[in-house]
């Protein structure tokens, strides 16, 4: 399949939804560039992002979040990669919408779980009880997921490839995102 993007496709969703992951497959089938917002943030910082909240605090990081995401969208049509927290700011939410499409990478807790629960890169799951952490953010930020443009769900044993092929499936319902050349 040939296609052209005319506008940047911003994957949103919880960790270990596989923004990153699904975002690198996309971008190759779309031969577009892959962009990750919190690969460009620590770039930019020389600092990992968990650095960056016990230096400078979350307020700090999300406003150097949200220029990193303004910058990434006006600069190329690609697939960018944002962070677990990013569509949660309403400022996020217009810039992505009125420059891009945001598709929500939709997957259950169960999934969730069984994907993040044996990784210690998850700063926010260091606590005692990883699980009940993990729950009370997914029930917070779901209903702010689902105002994304585009929903696709994310199953347990689905390829990374199927689920960037679902990803296109989706954009295809969309023609002023993704234009497809035949």
């Amino acid at each position: 399949m040939q296609a052209r993007l005319k506008k940047t496709v911003v994957l949103v969703g919880m960790m270990g939804a596989g923004k990153t992951a699904v975002g690198k497959a996309l971008a190759t089938m779309l031969h577009a560039p892959f962009l990750d917002s919190d690969a460009e943030i620590e770039k930019a910082a020389n600092m990992t992002i968990p650095e960056i909240f016990a230096r400078d605090g979350e307020p700090f990081f999300r406003v150097k979040e949200r220029q990193v995401i303004s910058r990434l969208i006006e600069r190329e049509k690609g697939v960018l990669s944002t962070g677990g927290g990013a569509y949660m700011a309403e400022e996020n939410r217009e810039i992505i919408s009125k420059k891009g499409v945001a598709v929500w990478l939709n997957a259950d807790l169960d999934v969730l779980w069984q994907r993040v629960r044996h990784k210690d890169t998850r700063p926010l799951l260091r606590g005692p009880d990883p699980f009940g952490t993990l729950k009370r953010i997914y029930e917070e930020r779901v209903p702010v997921y689902a105002l994304a443009d585009l929903s696709v769900k994310s199953e347990q044993g689905l390829s990374i490839d199927d689920m960037a092929l679902r990803v296109i499936d989706a954009l295809k319902t969309r023609p002023d995102v993704l234009e497809v050349l035949e």
